[in-house]
């Protein structure tokens, strides 16, 4: 009966449930409402610190994540976008840890090196079968983890007026949304949506939103338009308003929009410190009608200074002021409200791609999508080889082992993870995570940890997975 109990307890995972697109909505595929991403970028190190040789990658060490999840299910996050991954390491940990508080993963499939992106300056010979290979690569080493909300393909590659003249046809056509929807398409059982993020150039903006969101085909089944639109905004500064920022204008340039629409990144660093007063609005009534929500630029302190926490070289961390901050304004939302949403845009038409979309003379307005390179094609239709994997594996330590300080340098002792039920995703002021400020760090009981992950678990058969886990963890503390 050990060995049933065990067995039994193997084949229940905890989930995040997917999240599907309709219209220019995002949609939980088991409750369906909206689903308003509440995120923070996630990349330490910053981009100069990947490596590949390096054998690391911000989702490839379980204890680093397990030390970071536990700090973002306190701060009430539901997402994380990370920028640079190697699809050759294993992610498997990390995912699963993410996954099992709720959080979900925004995924760029391009890194900084050379051969690993569009290169704007050259964007027509840096799209090869090469480079969509090493896309394609993320794509298979991700698609396997419930989490994976979507995959950014491109991030500000069109980043001014000039740009503006040559890139946008190869974002249409390369790994960023044609070849990389279709890949999708062929090699993973679900489909996982590619999306755009862009830099905030207000004279190309809403050329560049159109020119990607239009179709070909007269409806949205035309893989080279983007799923999704995303943007790095960071417009709101200070003690600004609705109307200051010009979020106004962003909402009314985006009010029809047959795609979802978020920032990919905000939280403008001047004046210090953040206030982040955007929040409330970014969240309320004026931006949710059509915008999903958004992600703050950045967890980790890195050279431009926005971080929210700052990481040592032993692994220890230590809380900044702005991250206390942020948590105050998750906090004072209302999350049962905002992720309870009515699903209202599910239906719409995106327009055909014609010039007459594109306000700007310099701006590209021929939708003559360029030809899928030499090879690629057979790597779409077949799958790349060698293929890397990934799947959700059983999370069973849940305690920090890093020392972890708050601003003022007190060493907070009982953090962990708490594992949320199948059914839920993690949000602000949901975690019943805590952790108390001492003069050690002390370690946590592990019968109190593994209790509190069997409380957590509710919704439908939760009880009996409750009932499991909690028999398993008394059969192996004896």
């Amino acid at each position: 009966t050990v060995l049933s109990l065990l067995a039994l307890c193997a084949n229940l995972v905890l989930a995040v449930q997917p999240i599907t697109i309709k219209g220019s909505d995002f949609i939980n595929s088991v409750t369906g409402n909206r689903f308003q991403i509440v995120g923070v970028a996630y990349q330490p190190g910053g981009s100069s610190g990947y490596n590949p040789a390096s054998g690391v990658d911000p989702l490839s060490d379980g204890s680093v994540c397990l030390r970071d999840a536990a700090l973002m299910q306190q701060l009430g996050v539901n997402a994380i976008r990370v920028y640079n991954v190697d699809p050759d390491l294993n992610h498997d940990m990390c995912a699963s840890i993410f996954n099992a508080v709720g959080i979900y993963m925004l995924i760029d499939v391009n890194s900084p090196l050379a051969g690993e992106s569009i290169d704007r300056g050259s964007p027509g010979t840096s799209y090869d079968s090469s480079y969509l290979n090493r896309t394609f690569a993320v794509v298979e080493a991700f698609k396997s983890y419930p989490n994976t909300l979507l995959f950014f393909a491109g991030n500000e590659v069109i980043n001014d007026v000039p740009t503006g003249g040559t890139v946008p046809p190869y974002m249409r056509a390369s790994a960023v949304t044609r070849d990389l929807k279709n890949y999708i398409s062929k090699n993973s059982k679900r489909i996982i949506p590619v999306g755009y993020s862009a830099a905030d150039v207000r004279d190309i903006l809403v050329d560049t939103w159109n020119y990607l969101q239009c179709t070909t085909t007269g409806d949205d089944s035309d893989p080279s338009r983007v799923d999704l639109f995303a943007l790095n905004s960071y417009s709101w500064c200070g003690e600004s308003s609705f109307q200051n920022s010009q979020y106004d204008v962003l909402v009314s340039d985006f009010s029809n929009t047959s795609v979802p629409v978020f920032f990919s990144e905000y939280g403008c660093i001047k004046p210090a410190p953040r206030v982040f007063t955007e929040v409330p609005v970014i969240y309320g009534p004026l931006m949710t009608p059509v915008l999903s929500g958004g992600v703050v630029y950045e967890y980790s302190e890195e050279p431009s200074d926005y971080g929210l926490v700052n990481i040592s070289s032993d692994g220890s961390l230590q809380l900044l002021p702005d991250f206390a901050t942020l948590q105050s304004q998750f906090n004072t939302l209302n999350v049962t409200a905002l992720q309870g949403l009515t699903a209202q845009n599910t239906s719409l038409v995106p327009p055909n791609c014609t010039s007459s979309l594109i306000s700007s003379s310099s701006f590209d307005s021929n939708f003559t999508i360029p030809a899928v390179p030499p090879g690629a094609q057979d790597l779409i239709n077949s799958g790349i080889s060698p293929k890397p994997t990934g799947s959700i594996v059983s999370v069973t330590a849940t305690k920090v082992t890093q020392q972890v300080q708050d601003a003022s340098g007190t060493v907070l002792s009982g953090l962990a993870i708490t594992p949320l039920a199948d059914d839920e995703s993690n949000n602000p002021g949901h975690s019943s995570v805590t952790a108390t400020a001492s003069s050690t760090s002390a370690a946590a009981s592990p019968t109190t940890s593994k209790k509190s992950a069997a409380i957590s678990m509710r919704g439908n058969g939760n009880a009996i997975a409750a009932m499991v886990l909690s028999v398993v963890a008394g059969i192996i503390l004896l």
